[in-house]
């Protein structure tokens, strides 16, 4: 018993003087009298399964700095005081503000390594994460009262988590259930032990009370975040939760922003789209539709009443769509049918509730001369056997007239912003593997910084030119070419279903897909199947905090309007989760580039190793190359440092403060003073 409360006092003393120093206090005998330099990186420690991946990708998506020590190298470092901490200028130095583990002892308990860490973080107040452990005594948890699938199971956030860390939630977290013959989640279900903290717990499956999923264990001086699940990065429970894991990791102090944010931009505004041909399953008009050639079948456009049913969609659900449109298009249509349009009267009469952008005057493919000839069609040759371009002269013409029709109109328009038909004159594979040579200098002469592209081919933001980046979009699963229900099922149909089951059989050769089961039902697929897959994709992008806009067309606002039922489930879904603290943003695409411009400035400024950020008690200091935006997320109270006072720094999101900031007039740092 002596021994025991030797040991008891001996922890306790250990405890108090981290928490003294951490705070910046020193403690009375304590080596480290200074207020110790916490530098804002985190270090992880990689074992190769998924929950600390995702852990790392989170870090990675908002912009903190992190060191990876893989346990799978023969050449890893090993963890050592002296790798964790130093001096700089005399002044003890914290090298991490916070340790990504496996579990919670990947070294092995009383290892050299495992002591090395553990007295690191008593020492700085460093916080650890267990990314996935089992429920026993050594975390804080009983064992566990239930183990097993969590498919389909929901779990909730706790009063602590509500007024902590996991304060953005609102609602329920629902646990995937995407598969009835795969288990997707496996968890421990525990009661908490005196210590421990739960901040997410779920009702014990076939018991009774709650269990902990995620919760914090306080012990011995240190504090570990604990977590029951498995998970991955993309699954929606841990991209729902993932804010929460980082910010109690850093203790809501970082490097690094993410915001949520939503976006639609509807193509081919004005124009009419080719509508499927059910019978011979293809679009008239495309050169792969050999026999369509759409008689039968009208095309697809709305009308008045569909853009009056879409202004005040938007007004009842806060959100802004982006019309894109081909103005050309629209005045070919209107001379065809007898001078007038009713929906372009009407949506120019609203035309201030919408973004507007430029998608070329007639839709002209902008890249190579299209040799249809034979199928795939191929870019026609010059008589030298070079390729054809379109020439600049006519792609400034698609640019310039459809932009100066629309400041004709009085569109509210940003000409530093384009949509081209097809994302042409950008590279297209296989056929055109680089840029058509012309679109850069058109480009360049209309004003255009922000080009669109297709993120199914380049998920990644780049040059065209000198002048223009790229904003990749996804592309939405609800098809240009229906304007029904049982269209879109009857096309999805087609593509997913095996060649045995009437299918086109491309699902059996591409190694991506996957072929459905049986058919969908034309009259109840796209409602049941189709919208509810769409929608968890999309929401998956928003709750990551991917700036990317998505895509659909005018076609999906008329007729049976299959887009709303998406965009109403994605908000749903996110207003029923999410806080008023966070809310989904939604930007229009010169914003989008320059987020993603600015986030890849920042990765490159962290990959050059010029970034040196740290606290010393309240008071954070960051550096980086002249003219870096530095991405930063602090807790309300937070000031920013001027020449001479303060001033609030950051805008609320999520309950904390962030934005992207720079030195202030004869400073060469960010410093903020913490409260």
């Amino acid at each position: 018993m002596a021994h025991r409360a030797h040991r008891w006092k001996v922890a306790a003393a250990v405890s108090t003087t981290a928490g003294l120093i951490a705070l910046g206090l020193g403690a009375p005998g304590a080596v480290a009298a200074a207020t110790p330099r916490i530098d804002l990186k985190v270090l992880v420690v990689d074992n190769g399964d998924s929950p600390v991946q995702a852990i790392t990708a989170q870090l990675r998506n908002t912009g903190i700095p992190y060191t990876v020590v893989d346990l799978n190298a023969g050449d890893r470092p090993v963890i050592t005081a002296a790798f964790l901490a130093d001096t700089v200028n005399g002044a003890p130095r914290a090298r991490y503000q916070g340790v990504v583990l496996p579990n919670e002892a990947p070294f092995g308990a009383g290892s050299a390594e495992q002591t090395a860490l553990e007295t690191y973080e008593r020492t700085y107040g460093i916080p650890q994460v267990d990314a996935y452990t089992w429920a026993h005594p050594e975390v804080g948890l009983d064992y566990s009262a239930y183990s097993g699938t969590l498919d389909g199971r929901t779990a909730d956030v706790t009063t602590a988590g509500k007024a902590g860390w996991f304060g953005y939630l609102d609602g329920a977290v629902a646990f995937e259930d995407n598969s009835a013959t795969t288990q997707e989640s496996y968890g421990f279900v525990a009661t908490p032990r005196t210590g421990f903290t739960s901040y997410v717990d779920v009702p014990v499956p076939g018991g009774t009370g709650r269990g902990s999923l995620i919760g914090e264990y306080a012990h011995d001086g240190r504090r570990e975040l604990v977590v029951t699940f498995a998970y991955n990065q993309y699954q929606q429970q841990f991209r729902v939760l993932a804010r929460g894991i980082v910010e109690w990791l850093t203790q809501g102090v970082h490097l690094g922003q993410i915001r949520n944010s939503f976006e639609v931009h509807v193509d081919d505004v004005f124009a009419p789209d080719s509508r499927w041909d059910t019978a011979h399953n293809c679009t008239p008009g495309d050169f792969t539709c050999p026999g369509g050639d759409g008689e039968g079948t009208t095309p697809i456009r709305m009308t008045a009443a569909d853009a009056q049913y879409a202004a005040q969609w938007q007004q009842e659900h806060g959100f802004k769509l982006d019309m894109v449109y081909n103005a050309g298009s629209g005045e070919e249509w209107k001379t065809e049918n007898g001078g007038t349009d009713a929906l372009a009267a009407q949506l120019l009469a609203d035309k201030a509730k919408y973004r507007w952008i430029n998608h070329t005057y007639t839709h002209k493919f902008l890249g190579c001369v299209q040799d249809t000839t034979a199928v795939p069609w191929s870019c026609a040759k010059n008589a030298d056997g070079t390729t054809q371009y379109l020439s600049r002269a006519e792609i400034s013409a698609e640019i310039g007239d459809n932009y100066n029709w629309g400041v004709g109109k009085g569109l509210p328009l940003n000409r530093a912003e384009l949509v081209t038909g097809e994302h042409s004159g950008l590279r297209t594979l296989p056929q055109q593997p680089d840029d058509n040579p012309n679109l850069a200098g058109a480009l360049a002469a209309g004003g255009v910084k922000w080009t669109a592209s297709d993120n199914s081919r380049e998920p990644d933001q780049r040059s065209v030119g000198s002048g223009t980046l790229t904003v990749p979009r996804y592309p939405m699963n609800v098809y240009y070419n229906t304007g029904t229900d049982a269209e879109m099922a009857d096309e999805y149909n087609w593509i997913y279903t095996s060649a045995a089951d009437g299918g086109s059989g491309l699902c059996e050769n591409t190694p991506t897909s996957t072929c459905l089961p049986a058919p969908l039902d034309t009259a109840t697929g796209y409602r049941t199947y189709i919208v509810p897959q769409e929608a968890r994709t999309a929401l998956g992008h928003a709750i990551s905090g991917d700036p990317r806009p998505h895509y659909a067309h005018q076609s999906n606002l008329a007729e049976d309007r299959t887009l709303y039922p998406v965009l109403n489930k994605v908000l749903a879904d996110y207003q029923a989760l999410f806080a008023d603290n966070t809310p989904l943003e939604n930007l229009a695409q010169a914003a989008i580039g320059t987020e993603l411009q600015r986030r890849a400035a920042w990765q490159a400024a962290l990959a050059s190793g010029k970034v040196t950020a740290y606290r010393v008690g309240t008071t954070v200091t960051i550096t980086a190359p002249s003219g870096t935006q530095i991405p930063v997320t602090a807790p309300e109270g937070t000031k920013k440092q001027l020449l001479l006072g303060t001033a609030t720094f950051g805008t609320a999101y999520a309950g904390r403060r962030s934005a992207w900031a720079t030195p202030e007039l004869l400073q060469s740092a960010v410093t903020l003073k913490l409260p």
